[in-house]
């Protein structure tokens, strides 16, 4: 029988072991989070202040932007504390609520990412319904559901690996609370737990991925056969481009996390992955976001003009 212990706190994997990069590692992630603070912050607070942008559209691109500096920051600050720290651990109660979070954060953007390719598929495809369809009551709705749909996923999560008894070594070969590493260190039968990383998360994220990409078959099917032009599809396609490319990051990410590596080196790379997705992920949906989309530039411009001529 193996023996049973009451662990209070684990400790987290090191990015690296050479102590000269933990500081430029941490600058850089120091970096990227005030990106994310700042480019996340700005839409949101111009999607709030802003009347011309008060739409399904961008309302959904407000709770996008809250979700991301939420998300980020599940897993950044412990991050950079561990960088600069010669005690990198994580209490157990912490660890939990950590995994619950990431999971719970990363389902809602998963649902509001499908959410949205539902938006355009209707904005598109039926125009002349679409304020109907698309009303306050139902924006909302669709985003409650969402956020409570992920809430009590990520808590079965939780809940489950709270459960485990860890008998194995303290030190978790991850840099953050993830149920995979968790399950390694776990004894007894912990197959329901595989069972629901592989069944259930697989199944919500591909089923969302499905969805999504489904809407854009439609509207591309639609416009084809609709419009028989090709600068009408693309400018129908043009609204769509960011969206698209944030569904890509995050399903690809997020794809290379959950399969379950084959070799040493494929642990590195998921590691990797892991780094991208928490990381450089939340960052980059803002600038994809307002590059290519000038009605969010404007009100860019609009918002923090009149909030700079107030200091003056």
């Amino acid at each position: 029988m193996e023996n049973m212990t009451t662990v209070n706190e684990f400790l987290l994997l090191e990015l690296t072991s050479i102590q000269e990069l933990q500081l430029i590692i941490f600058m850089t992630f120091l970096i990227l989070y005030v990106i994310d603070l700042f480019g996340n912050g700005s839409i949101l607070v111009v999607v709030i202040s802003e009347p011309r942008l008060h739409s399904p559209m961008y309302f959904f691109l407000g709770n996008l932007s809250f979700l991301d500096i939420c998300y980020s920051s599940v897993t950044l600050p412990k991050l950079m504390s561990n960088l600069l720290s010669t005690h990198k651990t994580i209490s157990f109660i912490g660890c939990i609520t950590q995994l619950h979070f990431f999971h719970f954060l990363g389902g809602t953007e998963s649902l509001l990412l499908t959410i949205m390719g539902f938006d355009r598929f209707v904005a598109i495809c039926y125009p002349l319904h679409y304020t109907i369809i698309m009303n306050s009551q139902m924006c909302n709705l669709l985003a409650a559901v969402a956020w409570l749909i992920s809430f009590f996923y990520a808590l079965m999560h939780s809940v489950m690996t709270a459960c485990l008894n860890f008998c194995h070594s303290q030190k978790l070969h991850y840099f953050f609370c993830d149920v995979k590493p968790l399950l390694e260190l776990a004894c007894g039968d912990i197959r329901l737990n595989q069972w629901l990383i592989f069944i259930v998360t697989c199944s919500l994220a591909m089923a969302s991925c499905f969805f999504t990409l489904l809407s854009y078959f439609y509207i591309i099917g639609f416009l084809l056969f609709k419009s028989r032009t090709c600068s009408v599809l693309h400018k129908a396609l043009s609204t769509c481009a960011s969206h698209f490319m944030v569904v890509s990051l995050f399903y690809g990410t997020v794809a290379l996390l959950y399969i379950p590596p084959m070799s040493a080196t494929s642990v590195i790379q998921e590691r990797f992955v892991a780094v991208i997705h928490t990381t450089v992920t939340p960052v980059l949906n803002p600038l994809i976001y307002t590059l290519r989309n000038k009605e969010v530039m404007s009100a860019l411009r609009r918002v923090f003009g009149r909030k700079f001529k107030l200091f003056v």
